[in-house]
């Protein structure tokens, strides 16, 4: 308690000293960004929606060198890592479960048929990112299945001629680190290109790891109708120490491989606008309980997504209509869960009104899905927000949201796992109620959030010696709310920036036959973070994170990461370091987070 206290007064003796400076801040204009992850585009600010944005500037300062660990920075997103480097993690948001987050490229929906434990395989190279969009609460209506309480998407860089640089890092536990990036505009295309290696001989026994990336993006004929395309592929290979199975599961590993590919264009006419996208997306997992026995226990997954959307909006004197299709075809190949396939299709339609000389907007829609296993399932929803003056905005929306069973769900089986064949999908419906605030010197937003879910899925057992089984368990209630802030401010001519977050989360489980849980009723209670980013001298700049986190089973930690960075005109040298005092903490199946550790980052920009 005298944490959080001291806390807050620090808090607000930063706002006191903020609203005292009379200098000009240069803000990051954010309120230009364009969320274009649904079909219609809005700016940043009229978003009737929770979401935040990490742009390509604060990534840069916010001491970290994959998405996995910028996430962790954000209040209300519960990123259950397993080691360094963000070589294995679990996505949360707002108490859901990693399989009810959705993660999308340039709006690619990249979930998996599998499990969402292989989710955050996909994270592209912070190096390739423009910025990262976090919608947070129920988006089915937007999205379809998988964002039931949630999304995140990466959007990747446009102008080739400002990517070019080489890295190298080296750290703690036998880091060692190289990446480039390349770019080019031309008259009439443009591409961009990436590759980097990371590895690292492991915190603890078994943990070692490798690591490839390999990332393109080509646009053709930009002077008239731009065709994007974009590549990518990664490789992990990580020995797994007690990362699934119980913590005496020592010799786990697992090597995965996750690739993309996507073809996508907009069409633009006066009140008509087109987004056609073609999609394939890979991944390849191999599981072995023993890692010098590969015969005694093995897994070997690989599944395929092929699909085609086409996204529209229209313009008409009653407002923004926007509709899609998007149509997807799956294939499962697995030694465990069978030769499986799905077909999906999904229907999405939305108007966006606008009353009272524009303050008020209102925004119904509704989703229409079919899976060939799991028949027609229909979602609406409703935004409404009004703008009480240029700065200042309140927002409600309201809407069903839904998850289909991941094949692991249905059809997983070994000695301590079954799945079950006769799951029915998660459904909820889902409330919030919000308030913006944006001026030079500071942002704030507020919201409320409820969520009601019915037939969520979980791996539970009655005893202690049962297998862990998938079940529909009932009724699950999540009540909470958040606030987030950022001040902006000059010192010795320098602008100092500090961000804060903080969210609550109460979860009300109804009455289930079942004494242990796997996965989702763990969730954080008070999660709070904060970054200060700050400069004194012409050539160094500084940045500290804090994290604090309590779960509902009680257990707390609070970690605390800086980066200190010297730019020398075309190189940047960095040392970051993460768990500076030592913190002992865990953040998901008892597998104990790395001690203080440190890393060496050299960049050089040409």
């Amino acid at each position: 308690m005298k944490l959080k206290i001291t806390l807050i007064i620090a808090v607000l003796l930063i706002v006191v000293q903020a609203k005292a400076q009379t200098n000009s801040v240069k803000r990051d204009t954010l309120k230009e960004v364009i969320i274009t992850s649904s079909r219609i585009d809005l700016p940043f600010k009229v978003n009737s929606r929770t979401i935040s944005i990490i742009t390509a500037k604060q990534i840069k300062e916010s001491a970290v060198t994959n998405v996995v660990d910028l996430l962790q920075q954000v209040a209300g997103v519960d990123m259950r890592r397993r080691g360094v480097n963000g070589m294995q993690a679990d996505l949360y948001i707002r108490g859901g479960s990693f399989d009810q987050t959705l993660l999308l490229i340039d709006g690619i929906k990249v979930e998996d048929p599998q499990t969402g434990h292989h989710t955050m395989n996909m994270a592209l190279p912070i190096d390739v990112i423009a910025r990262v969009e976090i919608i947070k609460g129920a988006a089915a209506r937007i999205f379809g299945q998988n964002a039931f309480t949630g999304a995140v998407n990466i959007v990747t860089k446009k102008n080739a001629d400002n990517v070019n640089s080489a890295g190298v890092q080296i750290g703690s536990f036998g880091q060692r680190n190289g990446s480039i990036t390349v770019g080019k505009n031309l008259e009439n295309s443009s591409i961009i290109a990436h590759a980097s290696i990371n590895s690292s001989d492991g915190y603890r026994h078994n943990t070692d790891f490798k690591n490839q990336n390999y990332f393109i993006k080509n646009t053709f004929n930009k002077n008239h109708t731009p065709i994007n395309f974009i590549g990518y592929f990664t490789e992990r290979n990580f020995g797994a120490n007690g990362f699934y199975a119980s913590p005496s599961a020592i010799n786990q590993y697992e090597e995965t491989q996750a690739s993309l590919v996507g073809l996508s264009t907009t069409i633009k006419g006066d009140k008509l606008t087109l987004k056609p996208r073609l999609y394939w997306k890979r991944n390849q997992d191999m599981y072995l309980y023993t890692r010098s026995n590969p015969s005694g226990y093995r897994n070997l997954h690989l599944s395929n997504k092929v699909g085609a959307e086409l996204n529209a909006s229209y313009i008409s004197d009653f407002g923004v209509t926007g509709f899609g299709v998007d149509l997807a075809k799956v294939y499962l190949t697995s030694n465990n869960l069978g030769s499986r396939d799905r077909f999906m299709a999904n229907l999405f339609l939305e108007h966006r009104f606008k009353l009272l000389n524009d303050k008020i907007d209102i925004t119904p829609g509704v989703a229409i899905n079919y899976f060939s296993d799991f028949k027609f399932h229909a979602f609406p929803g409703v935004d409404v927000g009004y703008a009480l003056s240029k700065n200042v905005k309140v927002y409600a929306n309201a809407g069903y949201t839904y998850r289909i069973p991941t094949y692991t769900d249905l059809y997983y089986s070994d000695p301590t796992t079954l799945g079950n064949v006769n799951l029915n999908p998660e459904e909820a419906i889902s409330q919030e109620l919000g308030f913006k605030y944006s001026s030079i010197k500071l942002d704030f937003s507020a919201a409320v959030f409820n969520r009601d879910s019915n037939n969520l899925i979980d791996f539970v057992k009655v005893n202690s010696n049962d297998k862990w089984e998938a079940t529909n368990i009932q009724d699950l209630n999540s009540f909470g709310f958040e606030l987030n802030g950022s001040f902006r401010y000059k010192l010795k001519d320098f602008t100092q920036n500090l961000t804060f977050g903080y969210t609550y989360l109460d979860e009300n489980l109804g009455e289930i036959n079942a004494n242990f849980s796997r996965y989702s009723i763990n969730s954080l209670k008070h999660h709070f973070t904060s970054t200060f980013k700050s400069q004194f001298f012409k050539n160094i700049s500084q940045s500290v994170v804090y994290k604090f986190a309590e779960r509902t089973n009680e257990e707390s930690y609070s970690v605390v990461d800086f980066m200190v960075t010297l730019n020398l005109n075309a190189f940047n040298i960095s040392l970051i370091g993460n768990n500076i005092f030592d913190a002992t903490y865990t953040e998901t199946n008892l597998v104990p987070m790395p001690s203080s550790n440190f890393l060496l980052d050299v960049v050089y920009r040409f």
